[in-house]
């Protein structure tokens, strides 16, 4: 029965009347307790969302770092090993330089052909290697003097007028690895 039905129900002796008013008192302690119960119930419910959303956020941050830490890392590592072999590239340099002299001077002093060639084939290989590795070599002669790039060891009287504030002759070829200078090109500047 619905509580408005039981309250229109009448008995006719005095244990009937007793279970009336019985009932009655426990459908109105029953209301009181299923509001209660309600906001209590209610109540858990929001501080388990509550807490739901801190520990979501907290996740979501520590998975936030952790991903930027991996980035970071991976990103260093690339960096490593683009450049571990730069020390030991740029100890390499002042042999390619020798090199270049020697074949310099092989044509100057008029040696035998086969000298030259094997010595071009003792270059070439160890140029080719250095070049895989990411070296390359700055093409200074005739370009505008950058100080980003050049290293002006004297200044001359231009040969011509076009070649005013212009790199004129290289005194040591400069290098890049991957992209980043290693070895700046010592030139003389035309004034």
């Amino acid at each position: 029965m619905s509580e408005e039905n039981i309250e229109d129900v009448t008995f006719e002796n005095n244990d009937d009347k007793a279970l009336n008013e019985e009932v009655e008192e426990t459908i109105s302690n029953e209301k009181p307790q299923k509001k209660s119960r309600k906001l209590k119930l209610e109540k858990k419910l929001e501080e388990a969302n509550e807490k739901y959303n801190e520990i979501n956020d907290k996740y979501l941050r520590l998975y936030s770092e952790f991903d930027n830490y991996r980035k970071r890392t991976n990103k260093e590592r690339l960096d490593l090993l683009k450049s571990a072999s730069q020390e030991v590239i740029i100890d390499m340099l002042p042999v390619l330089d020798d090199f270049d002299r020697a074949l310099k001077a092989m044509d100057d002093q008029g040696v035998d052909a086969e000298t030259k060639m094997g010595l071009e084939l003792i270059y070439n290989k160890f140029n080719g290697v250095l070049t895989q590795k990411g070296l390359e070599p700055m093409n200074s002669i005739g370009k505008d003097f950058d100080t980003d790039y050049h290293e002006a060891i004297t200044n001359i009287p231009a040969p011509s007028d076009d070649l005013v504030g212009k790199v004129v002759d290289v005194i040591e070829r400069g290098y890049l690895l991957n992209g980043k200078i290693i070895r700046f090109a010592k030139v003389v500047v035309g004034s």
